[in-house]
């Protein structure tokens, strides 16, 4: 089965320009929890509510201030609409994350593919990514 089967092609854009607090506005209206970042028609990076937390919140940064560019992630992964959905599912395990740009064959973003739309396929992908996403990461351990 192909990611644009799944997909879901409604998706909420960032301008790297924005502020996060405006970041974080979106998500919680539209209960997500990452936007793609675009420029000039250009995917650029990816800003997640963790990375709002843990780049911006735990620095004491100005969330009214603090623009999205300044927290996002860059070098994203992504998929394209016409990839097997095991090939997503092996993205999503290999870099523990849930969710996935979608693009097209002219790299233009068509859509966002996620763990929950993997699972609900009848394919072992779902499983796949969730097995790799859970794995611990090489981050703090926690004392016992």
């Amino acid at each position: 089965m192909r990611v644009s089967n799944i997909m879901s092609p409604s998706v909420q854009l960032a301008d790297p320009r924005m502020t996060i607090r405006d970041a974080a506005r979106c998500m919680r209206r539209e209960n997500i929890g990452s936007l793609p970042v675009g420029e000039n028609d250009r995917l650029v990076g990816m800003v997640t509510d963790r990375d709002i937390v843990t780049r911006a919140v735990a620095e004491g940064r100005d969330p009214c201030a603090t623009a999205v560019r300044d927290v996002m992630s860059e070098g994203i992964c992504y998929v394209y609409d016409d990839d097997d959905i095991r090939d997503a599912a092996r993205i999503m395990a290999r870099h523990q994350i849930r969710r996935l740009p979608v693009l097209n064959a002219r790299k233009r973003l068509v859509g966002v593919v996620s763990l929950a739309d993997i699972s609900l396929c009848e394919d072992r992908a779902g499983q796949v990514a969730l097995e790799g996403i859970s794995e611990p990461s090489e981050g703090p351990r926690a004392l016992h």
